[in-house]
């Protein structure tokens, strides 16, 4: 069958942006297509620095005739209506139309016939629309075209059935040719399908493929230090970067200045990685880096790469003079020094917040209380919450801030006495740094990571500085999502109540400090203004809220605003729960299902690691049979007590606090499920508090035969209301064994 071709030609794409553009083409695609009646199986897409594109093999000459059904107005509607309908479903009179009858009464629908497009139409009319609206991270406009494009685009490539299709985007070139290597084979190329394309770049030093340009360095670069005895440092996100700058790799082994080893390995591989992009060597032997780097040229040179080694190891040598000035500095005294501490005074963490040395003190104070759930040594934390912003006023952590926290442990390794757990600490309290990040595991790191992130967050909370959409400044979603991976992974169960009790008593003071210092300023202008009695009321309650003594007293004088502060971060920790739990295939409902309020108790369980548990047995239970028809009977009893109530008919206080009344259970049905009821309840509940969470729901799997049978066999709404009441108790009754576990009424299906 017939094949497309797709390549968008522009100048130099960023090599971050690549992979990402690949999967936007294949998503826009085959969506588009979908649209117009075909639907390709697969979508094989490419991209290099200079170009992305597609190939979509076996697609039809044309799309297959499509036909739909819209549904119109009721029959009788407003002419208003049935003219509006007409004109969306093309239809010149409402004869054409046919009348369909349902449960609410008869309404018109049309059914519409549309013959299949010629596939290269559709190409026309759907690539510029892509390419338009292409979701490119950053986009600019070039002098010779309006698109907004992540580069100047050069030209459109376009071939169906080995054919031209002529592609019109705001000027943008639509030839039937590319380009090669900008410096082996610049000229154009005339192309007819996708063999040839794949082809004739190759001979013109080009390979579109980027697994296969990884391949290939990662092949060359393992050569060429297994030639010298030698061993690749992996990196996977640096060969995908290096991958989306050349077009025709070429894997160079350079040398540097056996002095600059004496430098920390983190420097040395930062300086590689992020500023020149070259790979790290290490001696297999002794597991050290080696005096060398492997470097990917995007050309083949005549005296095959010597001069570009040698050049690139030039760039190397000045990068890493520089850190070799700034290390010796830093290292000429202890981590921690006034001078160093006063310089953190003096940077602001946040304007309402106070300075990075502020941060440090209430974050030795909430590792302090965390210390009786993680287990660390409080003295230990004390010491690595004293130490572990020390290094961000070090000379080079101001060259390489990608290094903060790795520098401060190194230099706390060269300070004599130092204990191993306060070293991994000062690196680990910034992670996990993403998804993919490592999470600490050492008790004392553990302890003052999360001291870190919720200090962070129920900071920002106080302040209102909260994620709105997709905005999140201060990145406070990667913080939480941090604090989930850790108590997970660590098995950390904190009492959030009284954990965040004491983080946010000593924020919100810090707020409420802002707030007043901005009163006191109105106050100043309200006096220049001349309204000299608003400007002393202010200024008065200014100084009461500066004061030490109020500052004591404001959570305490503040507890509703503390309880919204606390209840609102312990939601957004969940929501962080959900995202986690649906990476790993979990249920977002059951998440909900168990988070929410206990429908008897309306308490809140906020213990991360148990939720975690009751979300896996209820997962597991839900999938039996059992736990499906159960969930169906609770939604059943459920809509019954709902509908009462709606009617007024439903369970008031007072029926609730008399209690069913076994005497009333006159068909053997209804006392089956009562007697069930009664041994299902209290030992769920056991269960629930022994945190043996499967035989929780062992014991609610017996109620689902007298469930089924009381919804068979008994009818709830009986006219005798002494009946009716009692069965409703009873349902009640059954709501109430179920929520022992999880809310059910947050599970979907």
């Amino acid at each position: 069958m017939p094949q497309l071709l797709i390549e968008l030609f522009s100048e130099e794409i960023p090599a971050r942006m690549q992979k990402r553009a690949e999967e936007d083409l294949a998503r826009a695609l085959g969506e588009k297509l979908k649209a117009h009646g075909l639907e390709p199986k697969v979508i094989n897409t490419f991209s290099s620095p200079r170009r992305i594109g597609a190939v979509i093999d076996d697609l039809p000459a044309k799309a297959a005739d499509m036909s739909e059904e819209k549904k119109g107005p009721r029959v009788g509607a407003p002419d208003e209506a049935v003219q509006g309908f007409l004109k969306s479903a093309g239809l010149s009179s409402i004869d054409q139309a046919q009348i369909v009858a349902d449960k609410k009464g008869d309404f018109y629908v049309a059914r519409i016939e549309r013959a299949g497009r010629e596939t290269s139409a559709i190409a026309q009319e759907i690539i510029p629309e892509i390419i338009r609206a292409f979701p490119w991270p950053k986009s600019m406009r070039s002098q010779s075209s309006d698109l907004q494009w992540v580069r100047p685009l050069h030209n459109i490539l376009c071939v169906f059935d080995g054919k031209p299709v002529k592609i019109a985007v705001e000027g943008v070139g639509s030839e039937l040719v590319t380009w090669g290597h900008r410096f082996h084979a610049p000229e154009p190329i005339e192309v007819r399908d996708a063999a040839s394309h794949v082809s004739k770049l190759r001979g013109a030093k080009v390979l579109i493929e980027r697994e296969e340009r990884k391949r290939i360095i990662l092949e060359q670069a393992k050569k060429l230090c297994a030639d010298r005895k030698l061993e690749l440092v992996d990196d996977i996100g640096l060969l995908e970067e290096v991958a989306g700058l050349v077009e025709w790799p070429v894997t160079l082994l350079g040398d540097m200045d056996p002095s600059f080893l004496n430098l920390p390995g983190e420097v040395i591989r930062l300086s590689m990685r992020t500023h020149q992009k070259y790979f790290a060597v290490r001696d297999p032997k002794t597991g050290r880096l080696a005096p060398h780097f492997i470097t990917v040229a995007n050309v083949e040179a005549k005296d095959g790469g010597k001069a570009i080694a040698a050049g690139n190891a030039r760039v190397l040598s000045a990068r890493l003079s520089d850190a070799q000035f700034f290390w010796k500095v830093d290292t000429a005294t202890p981590l921690f020094t006034d001078e160093r501490r006063d310089k953190l005074k003096k940077i602001v963490f946040h304007q309402k917040l106070g300075s990075v040395w502020d941060k440090v003190e209430r974050v030795k104070t909430l590792a302090q209380e965390l210390c009786a759930v993680t287990g660390a040594d409080p003295k230990l934390v004390q010491d690595a919450a004293y130490l572990c912003k020390m290094d961000l006023v070090t000379e080079t952590v101001g060259e390489f801030p990608e290094l903060q926290g790795q520098v401060g442990r190194q230099l706390s390794v060269l300070t004599k006495g130092t204990h191993d757990s306060v070293a991994a600490a000062i690196e680990d309290h910034y992670r996990p740094l993403g998804p993919n990040d490592r999470v600490p595991r050492d008790k004392v790191a553990v302890t003052l990571a999360l001291a870190d992130k919720l200090d962070t967050l129920s900071g920002f909370w106080a302040i209102d500085e909260r994620p709105t959409g997709s905005s999140d400044p201060y990145a406070l979603r990667r913080a939480a999502l941090g604090v989930v991976r850790i108590l997970l992974e660590n098995g950390v169960r904190p009492k959030f109540g009284e954990v965040l009790s004491t983080a946010f008593a000593k924020v919100m003071p810090l707020a409420e400090f802002h707030a007043a210092r901005e009163r006191r300023k109105l106050a100043e202008e309200l006096q220049q203004g001349g309204d000299a009695e608003a400007a002393d009321a202010l200024r008065e309650r200014a100084a009461r809220d500066l004061s030490l003594e109020a500052a004591k007293k404001f959570v305490e004088e503040n507890r509703e605003r503390a309880s919204e502060l606390f209840g609102s971060l312990v939601a957004f920790l969940a929501d962080r729960l959900k995202v986690q739990l649906r990476e790993q295939g979990k249920r977002h409902d059951l998440v909900d299902a168990v988070f929410a309020p206990n429908p008897v108790t309306k308490e809140v369980d906020d213990d991360l690691v148990r939720i975690v548990a009751r979300v896996e047995a209820l997962d597991a239970f839900l999938k039996t049979e059992d736990g499906a028809n159960l969930l169906a009977g609770y939604k059943r009893a459920a809509n019954i007590l709902a509908a009462e109530e709606k009617k007024g008919k439903g369970l008031s206080d007072a029926d609730l606090a008399a209690g069913l009344d076994a005497k009333l259970l006159k068909e053997p049905a209804e006392q089956a499920l009562y007697d069930a009821l009664e041994k299902a309840l209290p030992a769920a509940r056991v269960a629930v508090e022994k945190e043996e969470f499967a035989a929780a729901m062992k014991a609610l799997s017996q109620l689902r035969a007298p469930v089924d049978a009381f919804f068979d066999k008994v009818l709830v709404n009986a006219d005798d209301a002494m009946l009716r009441r009692n069965r409703l108790l009873l349902l009640s009754r059954l709501r109430e064994a179920l929520s022992a576990v999880a809310d059910f009424s947050k599970i979907e299906g």
